[in-house]
C-alpha cells in the first residue's frame, strides 16, 4: 500500500510539472515551490535550465535561445581549441586537464576520454572569460551535476555506466554549451568564492563556525577544546559544495532544492545544509578527541545514502535558516562577516 501511495504521489506531482512547463509562460515562482521537494528524472534537464535562468520562461523564445547560445559556445570552443592544445594557457590547460582526470575516479562515465575532453572545453572556456577569479581546483567537480543531468536526459538507464556509442559529437557539444553556461550562472552567484584569497570562502566559514554555536553550543564547545579549526574541514564543504562528501546522485537531488531557493541557493541555503551536516555527526564528534575528529570530519560515512537523508538534511537546513537567516543579532555584518 505504502509503495502504491508513493507512486501515485509521485504521478500527481509529475502531472503538476508538465501542466506549468506547457505554458506558453511559466510561472517561475511556481516552479520553484514545485521542485523544493525534487524533481522527477524524465524532466529534471527542463526544469534547470529554467531555474537557472538558462532558458527563458516564454516557450516561443527557448528554441532561439538554445541555438543562440549554443553557436556562441562552439565559437569560444573554436576560439581556443581550434589551433589545437599547444597554442592554449599551458599551464591553465595543465592544471584543468589534472584535475578532470581526477574527478569522480570511480565513476565509469567521468573516465570516459570524450567526457574528459568535454570537461576540459568547459571549463578552459570559462576560466579565460573569467580572469577575476580564473580556475580554482572545486569548479572541476562543480560542472559535473550538470552534465550529468543533461547527458541523462538522452540516454536510457544508468548514465554512470553509459555506452556512449551513440552520442554524436553534436549531441556531447549541445551538452556541453548547456552545462558551461548554467556553470557560469552558478559561480556568477558565488564568485568571490574563487577570487584571490578566496574570501567569499573565508566568510562562509566564520558564519557556519557562529551558526553552530547557536545551534549546538556543546558541539562547539568540544570542537574548540580539540583545536579544531572550521577551516580544516570546512573549506572543501564550501569549495566543492559537499561533492566530496555525498554521491552525485545525492548532490542532484540537493541542487533542486539549492535552484529552488532562488539567488542565494548555492551561497546561503548552502550554509545552513553544511550546519545541519556537521549537527547530524554531533553524538560521535563529541566522543572522539583531535585526530579521530580530523579523520571522521574528511571521510563521513555517507556512502549508502539515499534520498530519505538528503531530504532530512535539506529540511533540518531549511529550518535553521527560517529561524536564523533573519535574527537581527545572528550573522551581524559587523567584524567582516556579513552574507557574501
Amino acid at each position: 500500500m505504502a509503495d502504491i501511495a508513493k507512486l501515485n504521489s509521485m504521478s500527481i506531482r509529475f502531472t503538476k510539472f508538465k501542466t506549468l512547463l506547457d505554458m506558453p509562460v511559466i510561472d517561475l515562482e511556481q516552479l520553484r515551490k514545485l521542485s523544493w521537494a525534487g524533481i522527477p528524472d524524465e524532466i529534471r534537464s527542463t526544469v534547470w535550465k529554467l531555474l537557472m535562468g538558462y532558458l527563458p520562461s516564454s516557450a516561443d523564445r527557448r528554441d532561439a535561445t538554445l541555438r543562440r547560445k549554443r553557436k556562441e559556445y562552439e565559437e569560444y570552443v573554436a576560439q581556443s581549441f581550434g589551433r589545437g592544445k599547444a597554442t592554449l594557457d599551458q599551464g591553465l590547460y595543465h592544471q584543468i586537464h589534472i584535475d578532470v582526470q581526477r574527478t569522480h575516479a570511480t565513476v565509469p562515465l567521468y573516465q570516459n576520454a570524450r567526457i574528459q575532453e568535454a570537461l576540459e572545453h568547459v571549463l578552459y572556456c570559462w576560466a579565460i572569460r573569467h580572469p577575476a577569479s580564473g580556475y580554482v581546483q572545486g569548479i572541476n567537480d562543480l560542472v559535473t551535476p550538470f552534465f550529468h543531468v543533461y547527458l541523462q536526459s538522452h540516454i536510457k538507464g544508468d548514465v554512470e555506466q553509459a555506452n556512449l556509442e551513440n552520442v554524436t559529437p553534436e549531441l556531447l557539444t549541445e551538452i556541453e554549451a548547456d552545462s558551461f553556461w548554467c556553470l557560469t550562472k552558478l559561480l556568477d552567484g558565488i564568485q568571490d568564492n574563487y577570487t584571490h584569497a578566496q574570501p567569499g570562502i573565508q566568510r562562509q566559514i566564520v558564519r557556519l563556525k557562529e551558526l553552530i554555536n547557536r545551534i549546538d553550543a556543546r558541539l562547539y564547545a568540544h570542537l574548540q577544546s580539540q583545536g579544531v579549526e572550521f577551516i580544516q574541514f570546512a573549506f572543501r564543504w564550501m569549495n566543492c559544495l559537499l561533492m566530496r562528501e555525498l554521491s552525485l546522485r545525492n548532490i542532484i537531488r540537493m541542487w533542486d532544492s539549492y535552484q529552488a531557493e532562488g539567488t542565494d541557493g548555492f551561497s546561503d541555503f548552502h550554509l545552513y545544509v553544511c550546519a545541519a551536516f556537521l549537527v547530524k555527526w554531533t553524538e560521535q564528534l563529541r566522543r572522539m578527541e583531535f585526530q579521530d575528529l580530523m579523520m571522521f570530519l574528511q571521510s563521513l560515512p555517507t556512502q549508502n545514502w539515499e534520498d530519505k537523508e538528503i531530504e532530512l538534511l535539506l529540511s533540518e537546513a531549511y529550518m535553521w535558516k527560517s529561524l536564523f537567516h533573519n535574527s537581527p543579532s545572528h550573522l551581524a555584518p559587523s567584524s567582516g562577516t556579513g552574507a557574501s
